[in-house]
């Protein structure tokens, strides 16, 4: 109560945020009226402008008004689009690492123009992250031509299901006619060269895969992403849409780079077949079980009680299951419990073609290639009968969370930031400042799992419900061939 008088008397900090940058918006209304009396060929020369100034010392904050009246000038002109003020003031708190609350239909597509471009005088790239390749594509075709207009490249990258990134990625050009209607002035070009763009756009797992690729690299030169003299990544701006969703929901889900490994075990089919005998605990109450085994719904775990471990001991006809002598089944046991009792089918996954495919649990789609890691996939393969494929090796891992928090100034725009702000300020906790990071020179101890791992680069964002379980067999990887 005593916070909330406060707050009334002297405004909440968004409040003092908005009056600070009252006199940008001012000054950007001043220089409207020059700006429209100039050429094309005179306002495109803006950005060679501001680049020399920033080269000479100015800083982006001193640039800032100057760079989003040319921006709104140009949207104006290009897409008949005109930043409306407050968009402008949602643009500045973006350039200064903030999170900008704005709902659906408020125009948060064209809100990021201003700070992009603005960044983008630096020469250091920057990236705006969607939720999905549609957005991604959609927005670089149509803000792309404000970018182009201005003499800035723009490039977008999107998820390719045959492991070849090159054959994914684009770069706007107004030039280049595609034959299909779809890619509209989307040149394809490599990977690299979309990095070395001024702007780039794509999906968080396409920035994070490109970024472990490039730390299995044995050579600088054949890394995608920026990296500096030293061997660290160029990471420099990264505004982030749906924000919330992305450092809250989706922020331990962990990134994969995997690979086959040795043949499935006859223990998966052994115990796809011992724990259909089990029975569960019909009051599922941890302190007083009745049956052989427990459900915690909410981490997606099962645990085996007393009497269940002495079912399984005696079905296989042991005396203690926990032995150092059988330590190795314990996690096919685990496997095999969660896939029988967790995972249905049709919800979680269903079976096309003899091939147990993963449902995504956020948009319903199906995941082709795409494997839950440490064994469960092969768990859920030998509870329904089909073949059981080869287990996988990661090679290389990072969590979303962690990926995002490498760069040197971090932003987002969502329509929930004062509902989850409590969620999201210790998920971005030591971002937007300079953070010493690994060299791109770190590489795997064996060059033969970096020469195979390029052939099998894996990839799949694990629901966040999955990486809470307590097991680590239960984290879920995807491997495309």
């Amino acid at each position: 109560m005593f916070k909330n008088l406060i707050t009334r008397i002297v405004g909440s900090d968004s409040d003092k945020a908005l009056a600070r940058l009252a006199p940008m918006v001012e000054k950007c209304a001043r220089l409207e009226p020059e700006l429209q009396a100039l050429s094309d060929q005179a306002l495109r020369a803006k950005t060679a402008e501001f680049k020399q100034r920033f080269a000479a010392g100015e800083s982006l904050d001193e640039l800032m008004a100057d760079a989003f009246a040319v921006v709104r000038e140009a949207s104006r002109r290009i897409n008949g689009m005109r930043h409306y003020d407050v968009q402008l003031v949602g643009g500045a708190l973006l350039h200064q690492g903030k999170i900008a609350e704005m709902r659906t239909g408020e125009g948060k597509t064209l809100v990021a123009t201003a700070p992009l471009y603005l960044n983008a005088l630096t020469s250091k790239g920057v990236h705006l992250v969607t939720q999905n390749d549609y957005l991604a594509k959609r927005d670089a075709q149509w803000m792309g031509r404000v970018y182009s207009f201005l003499g800035l490249r723009t490039a977008v990258i999107q998820s390719s299901g045959n492991g070849r990134v090159d054959d994914s990625t684009y770069e706007f050009d107004t030039e280049y006619q595609s034959r299909d209607d779809r890619y509209l002035y989307l040149r394809p070009i490599s990977r690299t060269e979309a990095y070395a763009c001024d702007i780039t756009y794509g999906t968080s797992s396409e920035f994070g895969f490109d970024y472990l690729r490039d730390n299995m690299n044995q050579d600088l030169a054949e890394c995608a992403q920026r990296v500096d003299a030293d061997g660290l990544p160029v990471l420099n701006f990264a505004i982030i849409d749906e924000v919330d969703n992305l450092l809250i929901d989706e922020a331990r889900t962990p990134l994969i780079i995997s690979g086959p490994a040795d043949e499935p075990s006859k223990l998966y089919s052994q115990f796809a077949q011992l724990v259909r005998k089990l029975e569960p605990s019909k009051k599922n109450d941890f302190k007083e079980p009745d049956g052989d085994f427990l459900v915690e719904a909410r981490n997606r775990n099962v645990t085996l009680t007393e009497q269940g471990i002495n079912r399984i001991e005696k079905m296989l006809g042991i005396d203690n299951l926990y032995a150092a002598a059988h330590a190795d089944m314990t996690p096919y046991l685990d496997n095999a419990l969660r896939a029988y009792v967790i995972y249905e089918r049709d919800r979680d996954y269903v079976i096309e073609n003899g091939e147990i495919v993963i449902v995504d649990e956020f948009t319903g789609r199906l995941m082709y290639g795409r494997r839950f890691s440490e064994g469960l996939h092969q768990a859920i393969e030998a509870k329904e009968g089909v073949k059981v494929q080869r287990e996988s090796f990661t090679y290389a891992t990072i969590t979303i969370q962690n990926f995002f928090r490498m760069y040197d100034k971090l932003s987002g725009m969502t329509g929930t930031a004062m509902t989850e702000r409590s969620n999201i300020r210790p998920a971005r906790k030591n971002s937007s400042r300079k953070k010493k990071r690994s060299p791109m020179a770190h590489r795997s101890p064996s060059s033969s799992i970096r020469r195979a791992s390029a052939a099998t680069i894996a990839v799949w964002t694990t629901p966040t419900s999955f990486t809470k379980t307590l097991t680590p067999s239960s984290t879920p990887s995807s491997t495309r061939s």
